[in-house]
């Protein structure tokens, strides 16, 4: 029974601190949309009215050759050239990591979510809009692009706070922690008091930190539901769908570590292990999650095999 099994995984402090936490970031990510959508635009704009030779009518003469991969950029066109030396010049990371694999540079004259990519973390080449992203891309885009006005440092406060929530092998945090993130959380908000839809979403996400879910197990004539004790609410299915996608941006940011060997295979597989034991114990979440799982588990095994095989090369021959 789907409601008896929330009941039993909120019955865990820390795990229901984990998913409200995770909450709170969609929200975030809800509300910083259409912000984004228009500031991006705004910028392009910007881009083209100060050097407008990189316009709609610049084409990239480099074909598949001006095509970047993960942090490497090569541009072999003067367009390509150009929109690089443009892109740097308003990125605060300008000599670190800047990952160009997100970008399709040949769109740059005449898409701006082809240049925004450029500020945002890896893995975000298929992402066709703001709406397509999650929370610590688009803070990520905020804190990069110089076109932002913000104090930075509580950016970066959040995208910590994300991380460690998106790395928690347990999916666990402390009530501690949980305060600790409201405030910085809140901080950031606080960038934004301009910005009606972000202003908005404020009040919801300090009634969700502060509030204590409750999960009623109904009689067959009530509705199924966790009631929080202010009274607002939020269906079973609801909160199912806030648990679903965090645990598949939990694993796709795994997949993410894998593929670019940023972490040790044991740790993959430890994480891996942790997971799997959970949504056995879970399956109202593990059906929805099945194709992540096979992905990473997947990729895993591609790797531990190629450990193998790269020890096996490594390995002396005994003498006979």
């Amino acid at each position: 029974m789907v409601v008896s099994e929330l009941a039993a995984r909120l019955n865990c402090a820390e795990y229901k601190n984990w998913v409200k936490a995770g909450h709170c970031l969609l929200l975030l990510r809800s509300c910083l949309q259409g912000f984004i959508d228009r500031e991006v635009l705004s910028f392009h704009r910007g881009l083209l009215a100060a050097v407008p030779g990189l316009g709609p009518h610049a084409t990239c003469r480099g074909g598949s050759r001006c095509s970047p991969r993960a942090r490497q950029f090569q541009p072999q066109c003067q367009v390509c050239a150009e929109w690089k030396h443009e892109i740097l010049r308003h990125h605060i990371n300008r000599n670190g990591d800047v990952h160009w694999g997100n970008c399709k540079p040949g769109l740059w004259p005449i898409d701006p979510w082809e240049v925004a990519k450029a500020f945002m973390p890896r893995g975000l080449a298929d992402k066709r809009g703001p709406e397509e992203c999650d929370a610590v891309a688009l803070l990520s885009l905020i804190n990069s692009c110089d076109h932002f006005v913000v104090d930075r440092k509580k950016v970066t406060e959040v995208i910590k706070c994300r991380n460690e929530i998106m790395h928690s092998s347990e999916m666990k945090v402390s009530s501690t922690w949980l305060r600790d993130f409201q405030i910085k959380i809140q901080n950031f908000l606080n960038e934004f008091k301009n910005i009606p839809e972000i202003v908005a979403v404020y009040s919801r996400i300090e009634q969700l930190l502060t509030s204590d879910w409750a999960v009623h197990i109904p009689e067959e004539d009530e509705r199924d539901g966790c009631e929080f004790e202010i009274g607002s609410y939020l269906s079973v299915s609801q909160i199912h769908e806030i648990e679903i996608e965090l645990l598949k941006e939990k694993l796709q940011e795994m997949y993410l570590q894998a593929a670019e060997e940023e972490m040790l295979p044991e740790e993959i597989s430890n994480q891996l292990d942790v997971v799997k034991g959970f949504l056995g114990s879970n399956t109202d979440l593990r059906n929805g999650l099945t194709e992540d799982l096979q992905k990473l588990e997947s990729l895993h095994l591609q790797h531990q095999k190629q450990t193998s095989k790269d020890a096996g090369r490594q390995t002396p021959e005994r003498k006979a």
